[in-house]
């Protein structure tokens, strides 16, 4: 079997790429996921990458959130 069509093996597990983490992560965020998406993360995944993952969206969305505020603080005079 040559290495194309390796990947064109669609019963092989895929590994996670930085998509399918970042997807998994905001869909995680949102409370969404299906089973079949949670077991395939946990089946599949590399624990670090969710932890990196979650930790740098909750930082983004924190700093979100306070520029969101600060704006708005900022045009009503306060």
């Amino acid at each position: 079997m040559s290495q194309d069509d390796r990947s064109l093996d669609t019963d092989s597990p895929s590994k996670h790429g930085l998509a399918s983490v970042v997807k998994s992560v905001l869909w995680a965020a949102l409370g969404v996921n299906s089973n079949k998406n949670r077991e395939h993360d946990f089946e599949q995944g590399n624990p670090l990458a969710f932890i990196i993952g979650g930790v740098v969206f909750t930082f983004l969305f924190i700093c979100t959130i306070a520029l969101v505020v600060g704006f708005v603080l900022r045009d009503t005079g306060a």
